[in-house]
């Protein structure tokens, strides 16, 4: 599939705010849409290295079914340090944020603009960031979309750089081998040379070896699967529900396979996504948002809006309703999906899910 990504376009309807907040570990650049409303959560990206808001979520949040469930919250765009548009170098000494700091960095985000819970979608570099806040701080976390998520604290460069035989190892280089496979690398020329004018010319090289640096030097996030009813509430785990979501053909899959035999079964579904590489969110935005709108309704957040290819059911369009049951409730459940569509994402009940040995897991073929 030949994707192409205009990274200049605008992300969302509505108007945008910009904020550089300063924090306890330096300054972060924001993009805010909306208003928060009530207490619902506010949705919370985080890109991945080589990219930023904007280039890593548009093609996603410009989506017309994705933009049917945004209108019912407020959604906080996070660019790492010093990767925004226009960003400039950071001086000579600087100490950029571990991995660890820059997660600490979001409590004082959230807290200067008044959101008391999230929904998280994190890519990659993103999606560990995400991972560690909601470690850290777990009451401020409702929900985490993880796509393309590593918990281990192996580097990726040296992995990436053994792959490159005939390639000049640049930073460029490396970076493009941690978002495709070898395989998207030589096929998928036009989405391919999108992506690498972008990272070689849209962001500061240095400010972006920084950011590298920082996500080679991170620590194991040390999630340990719990034992259902033994001693969820004491080992290190996510206690919010959690869609791991990956290409099957990126090079992230053994990663992200690995996170998701980590985690509470009851609480966590891998979605994996047919025919879709390194960048789901860009290739297959359409399977993606269908997916956070089931995920979201198992939370017990339900937009009574009817998505462009979905079921021919009519559905008022109304606002958001809570569900009486507890958060804490399994919303990981997923039953299967065509070529089509998914079928219906909340069809399994707690107890069956309870009962489950192994986390659930669902192939999508787009």
């Amino acid at each position: 599939m030949s994707t192409i990504l205009d990274v200049e376009q605008s992300t969302c309807t509505g108007d945008a705010v910009e904020h550089d907040l300063e924090t306890p570990h330096g300054v972060l650049h924001v993009t805010m849409r909306g208003t928060p409303k009530g207490n619902c959560p506010v949705i919370l990206t985080y890109h991945d290295i080589g990219l930023n808001h904007k280039s890593c979520f548009n093609t996603l949040f410009n989506f017309e079914d994705m933009q049917e469930i945004t209108q019912h919250f407020a959604v906080v765009h996070i660019d790492a340090p010093g990767q925004q548009e226009a960003a400039p170098p950071f001086p000579a000494g600087y100490q950029y944020p571990g991995m660890e700091e820059l997660a600490e960095m979001l409590p004082s985000v959230l807290t200067q603009l008044k959101v008391y819970s999230v929904i998280g979608i994190g890519v990659g570099a993103g999606a560990y960031i995400l991972t560690r806040f909601a470690l850290n701080h777990p009451s401020l976390v409702e929900g985490l979309v993880l796509i393309n998520v590593n918990p281990c604290a192996e580097g990726w460069i040296d992995w990436a750089a053994s792959k490159l035989s005939g390639w000049t190892s640049t930073l460029v280089d490396i970076v493009m081998a941690h978002h495709f496979s070898t395989e998207e690398l030589t096929e998928n020329k036009e989405l391919i040379q999108t992506y690498r004018l972008h990272i070689a010319q849209d962001i500061s090289q240095d400010n972006l070896s920084l950011f590298c640096a920082s996500y080679n030097a991170r620590r194991d996030l040390g999630i340990e699967r719990p034992v259902v009813g033994l001693n969820e509430d004491t080992i290190n785990t996510l206690r919010c529900p959690a869609l791991l979501v990956v290409g099957d053909t990126s090079p992230a899959v053994e990663a992200v396979v690995e996170c998701n035999s980590r985690l509470n079964p009851t609480k966590s579904t891998l979605l994996k996504m047919a025919d879709c590489g390194g960048l789901p969110q860009v290739v297959q935005p359409g399977k993606l948002a269908e997916a956070f709108k089931y995920f979201v309704q198992g939370m017990g957040y339900i937009p009574y809006v009817l998505l462009s290819h979905l079921s021919n059911e009519s559905v008022p369009a109304a606002g958001m309703t809570r569900l009486a049951h507890s958060r804490t409730t399994s919303s990981s459940s997923i039953a299967s999906m065509d070529s089509d569509h998914i079928r219906n994402f909340n069809s399994l009940s707690t107890g069956a899910l309870e009962n489950q040995a192994q986390p659930q897991t669902m192939e999508v073929s787009c």
